[in-house]
């Protein structure tokens, strides 16, 4: 099993975001990539840099002028605010409006919140983490069983039209929309501990497209907004969407049945290809999880996702600088790459 890993992803530095009343340290460090990028290298797995497919693929899941938007957004913030952290102080709220002319303005309208902070490398790191994704998707559709992309900025909380969380390119979503160049229905399993909230928005109304996410109760937990059990897709998507909520202490055992309820439904939905947003954020010791997922349940998760049988593209989300974040993806990386050998072995 190949990975497919950039090392301009590691560009983007943000120093502080405001969580729960307090400027606190960004947790979304370059060090996260770096930590797992080492493991793989370490348990020989090749890993490969992205070839460059343009801004075309991300266009095709995000507004335009919102992709536009990143290329100098950090050079119009220093010319107009210099030496300040470029964070927005106002927000649009629902889209009825438009942009304004400034950065100022504009940071607000293509941002939901404070927790993607504008920095020198930010455009470099979020197109090559597109781009990661769009090379494992590729990868894919020539026929690899499975692939590996090590994005980072992760991307599931990605909007068509604004950042949200860490996030500013949907990278899932990117890989989905590619994949669907080959596959007539795809489906997207999100096994962070946070709603894959953008790519549920993304893809509400398709149908083509199945988005599962496990998660903590969005009522308790970030990102709050969206990831009920009751949204289920609407118009042509009406049933496509599937939202399995965890309460915040849930063990292993809990996850995993609700995960089992997920690979039910997108063997039901027909599914062709798959993509999962693979966080490694549900362990106990993760600095940001309210649940406890074990490594035998990571592992657990990962050859039963490759029994699925399913062309499929793994795309990193979260999975912050807890003791176990590199063991935790080395358990889960070295477990499906097991289990896609036992299935080639002859009978």
């Amino acid at each position: 099993m190949k990975a497919i890993f950039d090392e301009r992803q590691l560009l983007h530095a943000p120093a502080r975001y405001f969580r729960r009343g307090a400027n606190i340290p960004h947790p979304e460090q370059a060090e996260r990539a770096i930590l797992i990028r080492d493991m793989l290298l370490r348990n020989g797995f090749p890993v490969e840099a992205p070839r460059d497919f343009g801004e075309a693929p991300i266009k095709a899941v995000h507004d335009p002028d919102y992709v536009d938007f990143w290329k100098d957004a950090h050079s119009r913030w220093q010319a107009a605010a210099p030496g300040q952290d470029a964070v927005p102080n106002c927000h649009p709220g629902p889209r009825r409006g438009r942009p304004s002319s400034t950065i100022f303005g504009q940071l607000g309208w293509w941002t939901t919140d404070t927790s993607f902070p504008l920095t020198e490398g930010t455009w470099e790191a979020i197109y090559w983490s597109a781009q990661t994704a769009l090379e494992t998707a590729e990868r894919v559709k020539a026929g690899s069983r499975m692939v590996y992309g090590l994005c980072r900025p992760p991307g599931h909380h990605a909007l068509s039209n604004a950042s949200n969380g860490f996030c500013a390119f949907n990278n899932a979503a990117i890989a989905a929309e590619s994949l669907r160049g080959r596959f007539g229905k795809v489906a997207v399993l999100d096994i962070d501990t946070h709603t894959g909230n953008g790519t549920l928005d993304i893809f509400y109304e398709r149908g083509d497209v199945f988005v599962c996410s496990l998660h903590t109760d969005p009522d308790l937990y970030p990102t709050y907004y969206l990831g009920y059990e009751d949204e289920r897709g609407e118009g042509e998507g009406a049933g496509t969407t599937l939202n399995l909520c965890l309460k915040p202490g849930a063990d292993t055992e809990t996850i995993l049945a609700r995960f089992r309820e997920g690979l039910a439904a997108i063997t039901a939905f027909g599914a062709e290809a798959l993509v999962v947003s693979l966080g490694f954020d549900m362990a106990a010791d993760d600095p940001l999880s309210e649940v406890r997922l074990t490594g035998d349940g990571f592992a657990a998760m990962a050859g039963e996702i490759v029994a699925l049988g399913l062309p499929t593209a793994l795309i990193q989300e979260g999975g912050y600088l807890g003791p176990s974040l590199a063991r935790n993806a080395e358990i889960f990386l070295t477990t499906s790459r097991a289990a896609l050998a036992a299935e080639q072995e002859p009978a």
